[in-house]
């Protein structure tokens, strides 16, 4: 429900903290007082269009904050999960409107969008009043009004699953069958080019592999000559190792005579063949690295032009290739056993069709049923509220090729509003009184299904007599047991069944300003009483007031 709603600084008024509580709250005061702003105050709140003529004179802005108090499993928390907004404890929604025209706007605090308050302020906040009814405006909402009425919602959303499923089979279908009738133009294209693509056998990575082993195989091949001239310089019949050897044997044996002279020799030899020797093994290696099989380098080429080949010639990467074979491979197997699963498809979508539209029958039945009950019990509130000459009833269309996810039927809440006229959409059809009637009476029907847990009625007893406006302040009374009503009313059989009646009320000399408060028992008879008797309050007013609260209290 609306815990408390605050206003600062829009039109008249100035500061206003207003706490509200459950069952029906009711708004009085003398005309011009202030009731329309307050409800364009919380219109603000709940999404409705800024407007720069709000922001109360010489103020740079104004704003008002709506606060409330719902149960966890309320739809409005799923939509601040969803938007990512902490939905622990109270919603707070805040609008800001500046004297520019620009406004701003908060959900729990946190800067959000005008769309998102409006989404949560439909479901927390209806207003009605002779001419706006945001809850009928739309005709979508006569359906979901009569499925809530009937019990049904469970079953739309089961519904709305099948229909899903149906759904994804018939789309699923038409793709395969697209695909089919595609790849079935190019068949014997399909099948030249698997077979070639399956004869070439083109691996993940293989070009570049193949490049590379090509790369080396090349090198090795120019610096081949190189390694083998050094290879005979030391291993030939010229090679230096084993004369250096045979001399240094001759120096060894002539050292022993003369080492001063040839010591230095011999060693510098034997460290020279050391060095020699280590070229000799540096060249085996480089020999080993270097050999290559001659024909192993043509089949790499020869492989990497026919891989290059089929990329060229199917106009995709290397690497593509084997992608390509195994999406034309499917293709192929699609059209080769294409037929079967088609038809399995067929038959699986046409199951879907069937549940479908035996589900969508059955809803149809139960909301025929649930529309003549919603017809009922809308006509047995009107006598009372002095429309029994009026017929409600719920225009029912079932269309089985119209599938939705909604079903197959659409409904409308039409009147006919006397008898031998012509019924027709309520919205179009009633008056501005009889709308409000009509539309107290289909709420009370609805009781507290399909209905937002807070309802506002702006003066919908304009124009009625003393017994009608009883009525209507005792079906108010009898809907506020299930959710929260605030009223506006100009009528004191509404306002003797408050269980909280604020009074608005102006004041100021130079700068008028709106107020509102909550009334005590005896404050509240003398207001009634005002209602009753106008600006001079006579005591057969006060009488009658008290006997109106009385009746209320204690019937």
């Amino acid at each position: 429900m609306l815990a408390s709603l605050s206003i600062r600084d829009i039109v008249l008024i100035e500061r206003l903290d207003l706490d509200l509580s459950a069952g029906l709250s009711v708004l009085t005061g003398e005309t011009g007082a202030g009731k329309s702003i307050l409800l364009d105050a919380l219109a603000l709140a709940l999404g409705a269009r800024g407007d720069a003529g709000l922001v109360r004179a010489g103020q740079s802005q104004g704003q008002v904050t709506a606060v409330f108090d719902i149960p966890s499993a309320h739809p409005a928390r799923q939509i601040l999960r969803d938007n990512d907004l902490d939905d622990d404890g109270d919603i707070i929604l805040r609008r800001v409107q500046n004297a520019d025209g620009r406004t701003r706007v908060f959900v729990n605090d946190r800067a959000s969008s005008v769309g998102l308050m409006r989404q949560l302020g439909i479901e927390l906040v209806e207003i009605h009043g002779q001419h706006d009814d945001r809850a009928l405006v739309d005709l979508a909402a006569h359906r979901v009004l009569l499925d809530a009425f009937g019990g049904l919602l469970g079953e739309v959303q089961s519904l709305s699953r099948i229909y899903t499923t149906w759904h994804r089979a018939e789309s699923s279908l038409a793709a395969h069958r697209a695909r089919i009738e595609e790849a079935a133009r190019e068949t014997d294209y399909l099948r030249a080019s698997v077979e070639e693509l399956t004869e070439l056998d083109p691996q993940p990575g293989e070009e570049e592999e193949l490049a590379e082993r090509r790369t080396a195989m090349q090198r090795a091949e120019k610096i081949a000559v190189e390694i083998a001239d050094a290879q005979e310089v030391l291993s030939g019949s010229d090679a230096p190792m084993g004369q250096l050897a045979s001399l240094m044997r001759r120096l060894e044996r002539k050292s022993a005579d003369h080492p001063e002279l040839l010591s230095g020799i011999v060693t510098s030899l034997d460290e020279a063949m050391i060095a020699l020797d280590a070229v000799q093994a540096g060249v085996d290696e480089a020999q080993r690295a270097a050999q290559f099989d001659p024909h192993e380098l043509e089949a790499a080429e020869e492989r990497l032009f026919s891989l290059r080949a089929a990329s060229r010639k199917f106009n995709v990467p290397v690497e593509a290739l084997p992608e390509l074979r195994d999406r034309m491979a499917d293709d192929l197997a699609d059209i080769d056993a294409g037929e079967e699963r088609l038809a399995m498809m067929e038959q699986a979508a046409r199951e879907a069709l069937a549940e479908y539209d035996e589900a969508a029958a059955l809803l149809s039945e139960k909301r025929k049923a649930a529309a003549e009950a919603l017809a009922d019990a809308v006509m047995a509130e009107l006598p009372a509220l002095k429309l029994d000459r009026a017929r409600f009833f719920v225009h029912f269309e079932s269309d089985p090729a119209a599938r939705s996810a909604d079903g197959i039927d659409s409904a409308e809440f039409w009147v006919q509003t006397n008898p031998g006229t012509r019924g027709g959409p309520m919205m179009k059809v009633a008056s501005g009184g009889e709308l409000s009637r009509f539309l107290l009476a289909l709420k009370v029907a609805l009781a507290d299904r399909g209905s937002a847990p807070t309802l506002v009625f702006d003066e919908i007893d304009t124009g009625v007599g003393g017994a009608v406006a009883d009525a209507i302040g005792a079906r108010l009374a009898r809907l506020a047991e299930t959710v929260q009503v605030l009223s506006v009313t100009h009528a004191p059989q509404v306002a003797a069944r408050a269980a909280t009646h604020f009074l608005i009320a102006k004041s100021g000399e130079d700068r008028m300003a709106t107020s509102v408060s909550p009334m005590a028992r005896n404050e509240r008879s003398e207001e009634i009483a005002r209602m009753l008797s106008g600006a001079s309050v006579t005591d057969e007013a006060r009488a009658a007031a008290e006997k109106l609260l009385h009746a209320a209290e204690t019937g």
